[in-house]
């Protein structure tokens, strides 16, 4: 019997919607755009998580082991013909740039094709990497024509629509057809051609970047592989202590270096289905203030109070249901829009490839889940008022407004107790994760306090003498602060975090030119082929134009150990030489970093290193520029990159374990470094030269006295250097800017779509509140003031009240943009950025706000307007 009356309960509810569609689309909408964003980010870094273990060998699969050479970029292709003729199943990889028909590089890779499509094919493995793969001699691609040497690139069907429809490349000045293959085969942005095409294009013929490995028989562990591949090396007189035999590592090295990007990312996410909540709660909050009579009526009539309660929770269930679905499916879609822009992300600053995204129905349950839970969390306490409230009332009374003035006023209180906790906190936090979470508090307080604020902000204009309609105007925007509460809260939400990410971003690309302009001291970069170094090196310290020479080494190394000194930091000077006092702390590490090893000539480190600290002597005084350079030259100590400084907590004084070298090294200074986020230490010439590391650069830079076209048409043609290898200085800080403009438009528009979510909770919410305020404009058209007057007046309270949202918006978004620069960047990439105030970003910003508020409620405003007043007034009479 209960669950009958239940069932007819609901449908009461239910044909209450049939007549007042509006508040049952607000809710649906609010919960949708949550989710919407929610699923379009969690779908996104899902799948970019998911390719760094599941990611393949292009047009193959993933590989157990990788052979690549100890100290430089290539070894020699015999090594792949030892491992073939041992029966280890193998496939060798040529990786490198080509110069495209305006001179940008492409990055394209060679394998050797038959090997990549037929390795593993007699295992039956049915995984995400093997979905879509080629099979060889398939239509897909002539594979008998391009074993053969046919001039051909691969690529993926979107990247080839649109750089090459004519299906035609030039690369090197070497014309190449351009064959298309289904997007799910994984290529991504990739190019790949057989290595019979790809040697000679890179002129580097015998040579390969790396080797993959996989397994000779089922069940042979990656240990095993490695070993019978080192013995095979052996057994052919190869030199194994020039090459790295490594296992595969699932791909936890890569989410690790990414997993402050995707943790920024998920955050974002997150304060989009914030502001997609606060729409839902504002739907709800106004149809359960509309069935208040009904509610009670039902009471009445017998209908047993926690049968009420039952049916309202069921009816929001069932919204909560309909609204997650519609935006699991529209968040999909957003994914598969967002995901291009992550990969690009991803592979130009950490080189990951991403495989096709697929989506999981367990994405749909944790959505419905957290909807479901917040939901209830938010609109229990409004549900149980509902149903206590006392039989006799037998119509609707709207709650006074001292009510609300009291509930803004506890929101007022606990807002700035969570601001002043998560502000005072966060400045005591070294762990990013602990100032996401903290800075998340920030976010949460500040619309928490919008509405008391506004309430004080609209009683200091009331303090003016004002007169007539303008008086009214005024005094009535504090009456609609209270409907228009949430949705105003998810608007200075979206303001505060678009006014934050323009503070971060205008603020990064000052700093990134500012350091651009110190690191670059030359003008042409020449990283050739390791093959034309000698001649290169040569030739330019022959041509009389070349100024001045600057050379680079580089090597990719681990830091096996820390050691933090106990005691002292500085440098001291006994009997004129210069000598540290190391004593291992209690908090030695044993890690395994990978870094960037990196070598160059005294001038060049000189000049290009922007140091954030450097070593002292006895009693803090710091070193002057001779004393110092002159002590680094001398291999006394090494500098660090800031990120590296960052993430692994080393300081000044602290001694490292590289495995490239053959004592441990002392940090002597931390550089800033906006290019490398994998951590990179400087080394001296004494430390190079005296450690087992390569003995030619792999890189040069120029300054010449004449046209620098000139001097690279010349390389051109003596030593077939191709323009991908060449870079002007003005090129250098193009490319950059670009990518840094690439990098973070996935958060501009994230935050422009939490914009329009809030914009269209506005203009929901202004919709629901056109019916509530018919009766007292239809009293202003009853005591003469005409429509156009009112419409004059309501467009002009939305305006006012926006105003202010924004004038709030303003220092509160500038506090977050603060807090995301000196605390979130700082600890999760490793970047000291100099936060800019950018008054044209800032106007901008508001203004698009503005706008997007406006045109959110005109429709609305004239709807309410336009409508029969004097029937209204009649109405609320009778």
């Amino acid at each position: 019997m209960r669950w009958q009356h239940t069932l007819l309960t609901a449908k009461v509810f239910l044909n209450h919607y049939r007549h007042s569609p509006v508040q049952a689309s607000a809710i649906l909408v609010g919960i949708a755009l949550a989710v919407t964003l929610l699923i379009g980010v969690k779908a996104t870094n899902e799948n970019a998580i998911s390719s760094y273990s599941e990611a393949t060998e292009l047009l193959s699969q993933r590989a157990s082991a990788y052979v690549s050479a100890n100290s430089s970029d290539e070894i020699d292709e015999q090594l792949y013909f030892a491992l073939t003729q041992a029966g280890i199943p193998a496939l060798a990889v040529l990786e490198g740039l080509a110069a495209g028909p305006n001179g940008n590089p492409w990055s394209i890779t060679g394998n050797d094709l038959f090997s990549a499509l037929t390795i593993g094919m007699d295992k039956q493995v049915t995984n995400k990497s093997t979905e879509g793969r080629i099979k060889p001699f398939s239509d897909t691609i002539p594979t008998a024509k391009l074993l053969s040497g046919y001039p051909a690139i691969l690529m993926s069907r979107s990247l080839a629509d649109k750089y090459s429809p004519s299906r035609k490349a030039s690369l090197n000045g070497k014309t190449l057809e351009v064959i298309a293959v289904d997007d799910s085969a994984g290529l991504g942005n990739e190019l790949l051609a057989d290595l019979s095409v790809v040697q000679p294009l890179l002129k580097r013929e015998g040579k390969l970047s790396y080797i993959a490995l996989y397994p000779k028989y089922e069940g042979q562990t990656k240990a095993q592989l490695v070993d019978e591949a080192s013995a095979v090396f052996k057994a052919n007189g190869f030199d194994i202590s020039k090459l790295n035999i490594s296992a595969d590592d699932d791909g936890t090295s890569l989410s690790a270096l990414t997993d402050s990007f995707h943790l920024n990312l998920k955050a974002m996410g997150m304060l989009a289905f914030l502001v997609g909540l606060f729409i839902a709660y504002n739907g709800v909050r106004y149809s359960l203030m509309k069935r208040h009579s009904l509610c009670i009526q039902l009471m009445q009539q017998g209908v047993a109070r926690p049968v009420l309660m039952t049916a309202l929770v069921i009816e929001l269930l069932i919204l909560v249901i309909m609204g997650t679905l519609l935006g699991f499916i529209i968040g999909l879609q957003l994914s598969q829009w967002l995901q291009p822009m992550v990969a690009l992300t991803l592979e130009q600053l950490y080189g990951a490839r991403l495989m096709p995204g697929q989506w999981q129905w367990q994405w749909f349950t944790q959505a419905l889940m957290l909807t479901s839970s917040a939901a209830l969390f938010a609109c229990l306490p409004m549900l149980l008022g509902l149903s206590r409230s006392p039989l006799a009332q037998g119509a609707y009374q709207r709650p006074k407004s001292k009510h609300y003035r009291k509930l803004h006023r506890k929101l007022f209180m606990f807002g700035s107790a969570l601001l002043l906790v998560s502000f005072v906190a966060i400045n005591f936090t070294t762990n990013y994760q602990h100032s996401l979470v903290l800075l998340g508090g920030v976010t949460v307080a500040i619309p928490l306090m919008l509405p008391q604020v506004l309430t004080l902000l609209i009683s200091l204009f009331e303090r003016f003498n004002l007169q007539g309609l303008t008086q009214y105007t005024i005094a009535e925007s504090k009456q609609i602060i209270a409907p228009l509460g949430l949705a105003m809260m998810a608007m200075l939400l979206a303001i505060c975090a678009n006014i934050a990410m323009n503070t971060l971003v205008g603020s990064f690309e000052i700093t990134l030119k500012q350091w651009l302009e110190s690191r670059l001291h030359a003008e042409l970069y020449i990283k050739p082929n390791p093959q034309v170094i000698p001649e290169l090196k040569a030739k330019l310290a022959q041509d009389e134009k070349v100024s001045a020479l600057y050379a680079q080494w580089r090597a990719n190394a681990k830091i096996s150990a820390t050691f933090n000194a106990a005691s002292s930091n500085k440098i001291t000077a006994e009997n004129g030489t210069a000598t540290h006092l190391l004593v291992p702390g209690a908090s030695d590490l044993d890690l395994s970093v990978p870094i960037a090893l990196v070598s160059r000539d005294l001038n060049s480190v000189e000049q290009t290193s922007a140091m954030k600290q450097r070593l002292t002597q006895p009693g803090d005084e710091t070193l002057d520029d001779r004393q110092y350079w002159k002590a680094f030259a001398d291999g006394e100590f090494v500098i660090i990159s800031e990120p590296l400084a960052i993430k692994q907590q080393l300081n000044i004084g602290d001694s490292l374990q590289i495995d490239k070298l053959t004592k441990p090294v002392i940090v002597g200074g931390i550089y800033y470094d906006y290019g490398n986020p994998a951590g990179e230490v400087i080394i001296s010439q004494t430390l190079w030269q005296a450690s087992p590391l390569p003995r030619d650069p792999i890189s040069f830079a120029v300054d010449y006295q004449g046209e620098l076209d000139e001097l690279q048409t010349e390389l051109k043609q003596t030593l077939n250097l191709s323009n991908a290898s060449m870079y002007s200085q003005t090129r250098i800080k193009k490319e950059a800017i670009a990518i840094f403009k690439r990098t973070f438009s996935i958060t501009l528009v994230l935050n422009s779509l939490t914009l329009i979510v809030a914009a269209i909770g506005l203009f929901s919410a202004t919709t629901m509140l056109t019916q509530a305020r018919l009766a007292p404009f239809a009293r202003l058209f009853a005591l003469g003031v005409s429509r156009r007057q009112l419409q004059k007046m309501a467009f002009s309270q939305m305006l006012f009240i926006v105003l202010l949202t924004c004038l709030v918006a303003m220092p509160m978004g500038a506090l977050l943009g603060y807090l995301v620069i000196s605390k979130v960047t700082l600890q999760a990439f490793g970047w000291s950025i100099a936060m800019v105030w950018d008054w044209g970003s800032y106007g901008q910003v508001v203004a698009t706000s503005i706008v997007s508020c406006l045109l959110a409620v005109a429709a609305p405003l004239y709807w309410q307007t336009r409508k029969p007043l004097i029937a209204s007034l009649q109405q609320e009479g009778a």
